[in-house]
């Protein structure tokens, strides 16, 4: 019986995993040739910039048989500012291949990695690569990874799993097998499928993708220790990817996780899959069904988004990597709309681009990653749409939140219009986001009138009173409001909404209780020991926190913490210089913290929250037949509903 699988190869930039991917095609039958990523002819890198710059910059499909085996495989970007789209990727596999280089071991992405698959829990096989080239050290790379990953990274090469000191390593990792191990001394293969299943065990194989070596061994040990998923009868899918094929067709990829997707079937209200695409490649068969465990891209659809569920399943939670730079381009005396347009189409692909325009400025903002990705998406929109655009240094995306409760008030009541609304504004755990809930009584607010509210809520990003910057990690939960069966339209909530959450933040804003957040690095320091003490104080001018460990392996020191990303994003250029080229900075974004210089980014913001008028915190009552302005500080003791303060 054929056994389908999707799998992922995820790497850091460099560790050869499109390599692998050519190597494991060639070596399954499925290509006759060799391709390799140095000659632009690796089958998984289809993109012109893809071959000219020699890198993965977007995810690719390839098909491969190799025993009772079906093996789908999901090729990733394996630079840091594509990570976007490679987390995308991992929550529609069923196992991970990462690739590590047998000479470089454990890199910062790699890292990153791993934690995301840790957060995804998605069972992962390793392929220690490059042990061909001179100061390979594959045995001393699995001692790094059973100390620094997990102990369960074990060295499944040899293909001895069941007995031996191999089948002993494996039963140690979960204390019931290994009573059953001590009892038999043997391990059965149901066990340790499970135990790879259930991310206790992480078998390694070592080689060389080049030469070909280790490369059978790594397909059958996934054939032999993959469990194939079982899928309930009612469709469900996931959507994990937005494209355009070469004549402009939008196209939305998708895991399907229950029952079947057939053409013409309704995805999405007035939304039918018109092709089903199953790609190889960069050649694709239509089908007429595809069913669950299998991977298609649809045609048709203009609403999907990655991270969409489908059928019954439901969205993702946003990912847990998120840009943290704003990157702005001048266009002078040119029509706007074509770049726009073309950005709009980039972003359709991948939504945290975030395009924006300031009429003001007369300036295209979009949020990326690193330089990377600037150089890629300016190269994207000259060869795709014949547009240059050239972005500037990017700006810190800063973030504001609130550290105590408070309750906002909006009202809204121009002549013939009414609402009123209240929201409790508490401040939640960090990286949270944004919450909304209702803990009103109908006889309040029908149910109608506070779907309304929720659906304003969810509707805008909120900005915070400091600087302008979004609002996160706040919990809104409407409390009490008034509507009239007469006056009120879904528009008169919408304002009242809005306003109430504005008229908050300002309430806050008199005892200093909204909080400017920036976002902050979790950094891995390399360098030679006698430069530990220029590292160390480099690090307390920028803010940062730091734990010094040694590193016995290579006699260098090793300093890992946080430090503010303004202060630490361009440190790798001077680390190289201070330690001749020896020391290496791996860092990758870990969340929002506290402001390090809050006090001067408020001011060289030069915001005034009364003076935005898209996001006012005042209110509009009415008196003698016409509406009139009401500033944000007398609206509770104006408010017709009960203020709770």
């Amino acid at each position: 019986m054929t056994k389908q699988i999707v799998a992922g190869l995820v790497a850091h930039v460099d560790a050869g995993k499109t390599t692998l991917t050519e190597a494991l095609l060639y070596q399954s039958g499925q290509r006759r040739q060799l391709g390799r990523v140095d000659n632009g002819d690796a089958f998984l890198d289809p993109d012109q910039l893809e071959k000219k710059r020699g890198i993965t910059i977007f995810a690719h499909q390839a098909n491969l048989h190799y025993d009772d085996l079906q093996l789908t495989m999901l090729d990733t970007p394996g630079h840091v500012d594509f990570v976007t789209q490679t987390e995308q990727v991992l929550q529609v596999l069923d196992y991970a291949i990462l690739v590590i280089s047998a000479t470089d071991g454990l890199q910062g992405y790699t890292r990153t990695l791993w934690s995301l698959l840790n957060h995804y829990q998605v069972p992962t096989f390793i392929f220690i690569n490059k042990t061909d080239s001179i100061g390979a050290d594959p045995t001393g790379v699995i001692q790094q990874l059973q100390a620094e990953l997990a102990p369960g990274c074990i060295d499944f090469t040899d293909g001895q799993i069941t007995s031996g000191e191999t089948a002993e390593a494996i039963a140690m990792q979960d204390d019931q097998v290994l009573e059953q191990y001590l009892n038999t001394a043997t391990l059965s293969q149901e066990a340790v499928q499970q135990l790879i299943k259930q991310r206790k065990v992480f078998p390694c194989f070592t080689g060389s993708a080049l030469k070909l070596t280790g490369i059978k061994q790594l397909l059958a040990g996934l054939a032999e220790w993959t469990i194939p998923i079982s899928y309930g009868p009612d469709f469900a899918a996931r959507v994990f990817k937005i494209s355009h094929d070469p004549k402009g067709n939008r196209l939305t990829w998708v895991r399907v996780t229950g029952g079947r997707l057939t053409a013409k079937q309704e995805l999405l209200p007035g939304e039918k899959a018109d092709q089903l695409r199953v790609y190889d490649g960069e050649h694709f068969s239509i089908q007429q069904a595809v069913t669950a465990g299998n991977v298609a891209a649809v045609t048709g659809l203009t609403s999907s988004y990655p991270g969409q569920g489908l059928g019954g399943l439901p969205d993702s939670p946003q990912p847990q990597l998120q840009p943290v730079l704003s990157y702005a381009a001048a266009i002078g005396q040119a029509d706007p709309q074509p770049y726009l347009r073309a950005l709009r189409e980039l972003a359709d692909e991948d939504p945290q681009l975030t395009v924006t325009w300031s009429q003001h400025l007369q300036e295209i903002h979009v949020h990326l990653m690193g330089e990377v990705q600037r150089e890629i998406l300016e190269q994207l929109l000259q060869e795709r749409y014949g547009r240059q655009l050239h972005f500037n240094q990017g700006r810190i995306l800063y973030r504001e939140t609130i550290d105590q409760a408070v309750e906002g008030v909006g009202h809204f009541e121009p002549l013939r219009h009414y609402a009123e609304v209240h929201l409790l504004l508490e401040p939640t755990a960090p990286g949270t986001g944004l919450s909304f809930a209702s803990n009103c009584r109908e006889e309040v607010l029908s149910h109608n009138w506070q779907e309304q509210v929720l659906t304003s809520l969810k509707a805008k990003e909120h900005r915070g009173v400091l600087t302008g910057a979004p609002l996160t990690d706040v919990k809104m939960t409407l409390v009490g409001g008034k509507g009239s069966i007469v006056h009120s339209v879904g528009g008169d909530f919408r304002e009242a909404t809005w306003r109430a959450v504005r008229q908050g933040l300002m309430e806050l804003q008199r005892g200093h209780h909204n909080v400017l957040l920036e976002p902050w690095y979790h950094y891995r320091l390399t360098i030679p020991q006698e430069q530990v003490g220029r590292a160390i104080n480099d690090i307390q001018q920028m803010h940062g926190d730091f734990t010094l460990a040694a590193n016995d392996h290579n006699s260098m020191a090793v300093l890992t913490g946080q430090a503010p990303v303004i202060s630490m994003q361009n440190y790798a250029v001077t680390v190289r210089n201070y330690s001749h080229g020896q020391g290496q900075l791996d860092y990758v974004v870990s969340g929002y913290r506290p402001c390090h210089n809050a006090a001067a980014v408020i001011n060289s913001s030069h915001y005034e929250p009364t003076a935005d008028l898209a996001n006012t915190p005042d209110s509009v009552f009415c008196a003698h037949g016409a509406g009139y302005p009401v500033k944000w500080d007398q609206v509770p003791q104006m408010a017709h509903y009960p203020y709770l303060k």
